[in-house]
């Protein structure tokens, strides 16, 4: 409020423009204010500084104004404008300062199109928001093939809002978005993992992924799910994931990515009479294991660098996509397997993916109560205790730095995690039988 006094005292005219009066009227606080005023980035750089200005897009008339410390965030100031054409499907090739009823039908959606007056509390409504707002539509501003072919990430904008909100996709708009799905791939792959990642981290994420599928955009999105062919992906599965993705309780993306993949490698007849999001691998391959260094399922981790995840995503993903199934009847799996799995930081976000699968099998989610209980009975270190010897114990033995020490050390482990070990003692005499025969050998 006080940014748009100063302007106005400054002459010029200043509204708090888009997202964060949609949430005011909705009732909720706005998490960040974006203001569009008549002062263009030259005004407001002049009037307030350059120590507390960042030219963030002066060419498309954007300022970022700081607050006077680091706890007062930051408000963006655009100049009223009309765009010229769009020449890379994400900005205009040039822009045109106008007013403020021109300014809101350059916008992407209705209830996004709208100013408030903080000083008069007065809505200023040009496209109909207010209205689309009370009905709950998210509807394109204008023409949505138009709206789109500006910025195609538009599209996974209208499909957010629509989940988000719990509203409508006008009919129109999810027309436009379907004759113009393909065109999605005109746009980075950061910006599409943006998108998703705030999609898959809300609660309304299994509407997100409803409205990708009806209206044609996960193929777009996720074209690892349709193989070859953007006919061929099992709806079966995807209808499970669609419905674990309703049970998940999680505010992290990562358990209903990995929900998502898992279809890529677990996917398989399950019970009689369903499709199943679990596997029951006999054995298990070791290199699945958690804590035993096997890679992360290839096609998952494909899918998750072509959206230019971070190394700590994809790994988390990817242990998680592993480690469902390891965690399918957890109570007769070895301790050695066992224990390096409820000792894993991801290890809550796999019991809330759990039981997100057994609510959408309709079945109970035992494994999760299983861990749950058997946790409450370990104290201290006893579910990740210290090792019992080390490479130091293995070069007082003469043992050659190479495999070898890693298989005798990680030989020594399981056996301590099997609790068959409980003392240094035992463990330097098992090692050194452990040598011994593998010098006989």
């Amino acid at each position: 409020m006080d940014t748009v006094r100063t302007l106005r005292q400054e002459g010029f005219e200043a509204l708090w423009a888009g997202g964060c009066v949609r949430d005011q009227v909705l009732g909720t606080t706005p998490k960040d204010y974006d203001i569009a005023s008549t002062a263009t980035p030259d005004d407001v750089i002049r009037i307030f500084g350059r120590r507390r200005t960042v030219a963030v897009g002066a060419s498309f008339g954007v300022v970022m104004l700081l607050g006077p410390d680091r706890s007062a965030g930051q408000i963006e100031v655009a100049t009223f404008r009309i765009d010229g054409e769009y020449l890379d499907g994400r900005r205009p090739g040039s822009v045109i300062f106008c007013r403020p009823e021109e300014d809101a039908k350059r916008r992407d959606f209705t209830i996004n199109g709208m100013f408030f007056d903080p000083l008069d509390h007065t809505l200023i409504d040009y496209v109909g928001g207010r209205e689309d707002l009370a009905l709950g539509i998210v509807r394109a501003i204008g023409d949505p093939v138009a709206r789109f072919t500006e910025d195609k990430l538009r599209m996974l904008r209208a499909i957010r809002f629509t989940a988000t909100f719990g509203f409508i996709l006008d009919e129109a708009t999810a027309d436009a978005v379907y004759q113009l799905r393909q065109q999605l791939n005109q746009v980075s792959a950061e910006r599409i993992a943006q998108e998703l990642k705030r999609m898959l981290s809300h609660a309304s994420r299994a509407h997100s992924f409803r409205l990708l599928q009806q209206t044609g955009l996960l193929p777009e999105v996720l074209p690892e799910l349709y193989r070859d062919n953007v006919d061929s992906a099992d709806e079966m599965v995807l209808t499970i994931v669609g419905q674990a993705l309703t049970h998940l309780k999680s505010e992290q993306f990562e358990p209903a990515m990995a929900l998502i993949l898992q279809s890529l490698c677990h996917a398989g007849k399950g019970e009689p009479g369903g499709v199943s999001l679990r596997t029951r691998p006999s054995p298990i391959p070791k290199s699945v294991y958690p804590g035993t260094g096997g890679k992360p399922t290839a096609a998952v981790a494909s899918a998750c660098r072509r959206l230019k995840l971070s190394n700590e995503e994809t790994e988390c993903v990817c242990w998680l996509v592993q480690s469902l199934p390891v965690l399918d009847d957890i109570r007769s799996r070895p301790l050695r397997i066992r224990k390096p799995l409820l000792a894993h930081p991801h290890f809550e976000l796999l019991l809330q993916m759990s039981a997100a699968v057994a609510a959408a099998e309709n079945r109970p989610a035992t494994d999760v109560e299983f861990c749950r209980d058997y946790m409450s009975t370990l104290h201290g270190d006893e579910l990740c205790p210290p090792p019992l010897v080390d490479g130091q114990d293995l070069i007082a033995l003469n043992v050659p730095q190479g495999p070898a020490f890693r298989i005798l050390l990680s030989t020594i482990r399981d056996e301590q995690l099997d609790e068959i070990l409980t003392t240094r003692i035992t463990a330097l005499e098992r090692l050194l039988e452990l040598v011994n025969a593998s010098t006989v050998g």
